[in-house]
């Protein structure tokens, strides 16, 4: 599958980029304490509940993504953006509610 480039283009995500970070960083500890523990032959169930703790963690920020994404797409197509951010909001917390 070819990778576009863009170059210098700003997404949706934008102002939300220092916290996805933040959080992408704490997920990529958690893999690494994922990895730590099967190295260290911890229990299964214990590494079980680690790994769903960073699915859910993924899960939220693909959410955040989706939201950044439906805001900036919804405030491009509507000169309301107090009723794009509800819309987007709105959309992202059915997709929370589905994901659980």
């Amino acid at each position: 599958m070819a990778t576009i480039v863009r170059d210098s283009m700003k997404y949706g995500y934008d102002e939300n980029k220092p916290h996805l970070i933040n959080r992408l960083k704490r997920i990529e500890g958690q893999v690494r304490g994922v990895s730590s523990m099967v190295n260290d032959d911890k229990y299964c169930i214990d590494i079980m509940t680690q790994i769903s703790a960073v699915q859910s963690a993924l899960d939220k920020v693909a959410l955040e993504l989706v939201r950044d994404h439906a805001k900036h797409c919804l405030v491009a197509n509507n000169s309301n953006s107090t009723e794009a951010n509800d819309k987007a909001n709105e959309l992202v917390n059915a997709l929370g509610r589905y994901m659980r």
